[in-house]
């Protein structure tokens, strides 16, 4: 790693104090805040849409998820096994500004979810002066593949993570006397956190890439802890998913696919450092 430098007015590079390093992320920070704002905006422009037809869509029983497993099972000849419980669910808001607050996280959420490859680009654009050449060399589309990552992950965890776990918790009851009525603050917390843990558990492979780059982890390692990566996989989606075995492999499938794919990935940067030692030697 270098330190990051400056062209001063005799054309020559110059080592960068701290001070002038924060105001280079102050530059950075500021810019990405404004996209997010952006975003906010385009997020409160369509706000109805959004809560009620996006963020309310695994209430309702008509959501796409629903409809296409029961079809499924309907052609599988399964009958109504994949068909979601019909969710009996009720909310309210019990605060005083509860609504407003929840607006308010929302558009903030959805604007950075929709500036994402412009707010990495701004981190990327700060750190890349950071790195050598040949260390740039190996991180070409990086914005691209980090930002194709972070979107199926938010599609994954919106159309299969959510759905099911809305479903299971709205028809979960200790007493039938007991009755599910959750607070919006909660439902969109949860729906908000589901969505971006997924989008950034998507971001696994190439964060296994970078830490087999630094020696951290190896594909030896990732391989003798498999079978218990798979199964801390299976049990989550097996809570979070309804009791059939088609759906624990619909939720886990696509998880065990980016791990499988971060150990080739990590095969890849070890054949790679090999041949550059032997060439050293």
């Amino acid at each position: 790693m270098k330190l990051f430098k400056r062209r001063t007015r005799n054309g020559d590079d110059q080592e960068m104090s701290f001070i002038e390093h924060l105001d280079v992320l102050r530059g950075h920070l500021f810019k990405s805040a404004l996209a997010v704002a952006v975003g906010a905006i385009i997020m409160a422009v369509y706000n109805k849409f959004i809560v009620t037809r996006i963020l309310m869509g695994p209430t309702h029983p008509d959501f796409w998820t629903y409809r296409t497993l029961c079809d499924v099972g309907h052609k599988w000849g399964l009958g109504d096994k994949l068909c979601m419980a019909e969710i009996h669910l009720r909310m309210q808001s019990n605060a005083v500004a509860g609504q407003f607050d929840t607006y308010f996280n929302i558009i903030l959420i959805g604007g950075f979810i929709i500036a994402f490859p412009y707010v990495f680009w701004q981190f990327w654009k700060f750190t890349r002066p950071a790195l050598k050449e040949k260390e740039l060399q190996n991180t070409r589309g990086v914005i691209f593949w980090v930002s194709m990552l972070f979107f199926l992950g938010v599609l994954f965890g919106y159309f299969v993570i959510a759905p099911y776990t809305i479903s299971f918790f709205a028809n979960f009851s200790l007493d039938t006397n007991i009755e599910n009525i959750w607070t919006i603050s909660s439902y969109f917390t949860t729906i908000s956190q589901l969505i971006l843990g997924a989008g950034l558990a998507f971001q696994l492979p190439l964060v296994m890439y970078f830490l087999a780059k630094i020696g951290v982890v190896s594909a030896a390692y990732l391989r003798r802890v498999r079978k218990y990566a798979i199964l801390i996989i299976v049990i989550v989606a097996s809570i979070i998913t309804p009791p059939d075995m088609l759906s624990t492999i619909v939720a886990s499938f696509p998880l065990i696919i980016l791990y499988e794919i971060s150990i080739l990935l990590c095969v890849k940067v070890e054949k790679k450092q090999a041949k550059e030692e032997a060439q050293w030697d």
